[in-house]
């Protein structure tokens, strides 16, 4: 292949007329073309050069690859590399995997060290719990010796304070119970405000008696419901047949009997409410615990017994 100048100085190839063997003594004969260019532009020269030279790379390539044994070869070099592929991904999920197992070694140390801190807490609070039932015992010991030291007549008198005390409670409740109770009844009798402080003094006062009674009558007994309306019955009645006998004298006639027979009932009745009002406030404090029953302390009562 020859280049020869024309007239517009432009480089002109000339190729062999058979091409494959020229490639084939590319090798061995560098020299055996040669480049005739004029001097008027290089640039021109360089890039017709290197169209040249790709082109002939380009033919050998694809004379290489049309071959068996080069697909052969280049199958197995591109299994090759999905094999290296795969061996990169495995070795990113053993990376991966060793990473995980190591936060949860690291995992696992925290709840190892976290459980020696519960075990230590725990030693800390059986020590503290065993300190407190030693003070507790000793707290015990010192109570008894202190009740060893008092007299029969201190405790008795000490008993009798606590009874008179719970007393005063049971008459408390009992009387706001009750007073409250009558409010609306004593409302609708009278035409002034004045003239509810005598019946609410009576009530008040009734109601406290009232309690003390039911407190040394029911005693421990709070599921007797005989014993409990029965107390609340007998004050009724007395407080409501009270009241009659302050109205009208009984004259023997139909009319006056039959009026202070309906007068009467009424008045029971009134009275019969305030007092089961008065009984169930008790119980709901005996039963909250904010009222002890008779007796306070059962040894003692059995001891006076015997």
């Amino acid at each position: 292949m020859t280049t020869t100048p024309n007239h517009h100085h432009h480089l002109t190839l000339i190729y062999p007329p058979k091409p494959s063997s020229f490639l084939k003594s590319l090798p061995l004969r560098p020299n055996s073309f040669t480049i005739k260019c004029t001097n008027n532009d290089n640039n021109n020269t360089n890039g017709g050069l290197k169209n040249l030279l790709s082109g002939i790379v380009d033919n050998r390539v694809d004379e290489l690859l049309k071959k068996e044994e080069n697909r052969v070869l280049l199958d197995g070099l591109d299994k090759a590399a999905q094999r290296v592929e795969l061996a990169k991904l495995e070795l990113a999920k053993i990376e991966q995997q060793e990473i995980e197992n190591q936060r949860i070694k690291e995992y696992v140390n925290q709840l190892e060290i976290r459980a020696a801190e519960i075990e230590e807490c725990q030693k800390e609070i059986s020590e503290a719990r065993a300190l407190v039932e030693e003070a507790e015992r000793s707290l015990e010991v010192e109570v008894d010796d202190k009740d060893s030291m008092m007299s029969e007549t201190e405790r008795e008198a000490m008993y009798k304070n606590k009874e008179r005390f719970e007393s005063v409670k049971a008459a408390s409740i009992s009387a706001i119970v009750g007073t409250l109770a009558a409010l609306p009844i004593s409302l609708a009798q009278v035409t002034d405000t004045s003239q509810l402080i005598l019946p609410s003094a009576v009530t008040f006062i009734s109601c406290a008696l009232f309690g003390v009674t039911f407190r040394y009558a029911v005693r421990r007994d709070l599921d007797n419901f005989q014993l409990k309306t029965g107390t609340s019955a007998a004050f009724g009645f007395v407080k409501g047949l009270a009241i009659l006998g302050e109205g009208p004298p009984l004259k023997l006639e139909v009319g006056s009997i039959l009026s202070h027979a309906f007068s009467g009932a009424v008045y029971v009745s009134e009275s019969l409410l305030i007092f089961l009002f008065a009984a169930v406030g008790l119980e709901f404090c005996i039963k909250l615990g904010i009222l002890s029953p008779y007796p306070i302390e059962t040894s003692v009562s059995t001891t006076k017994i015997d």
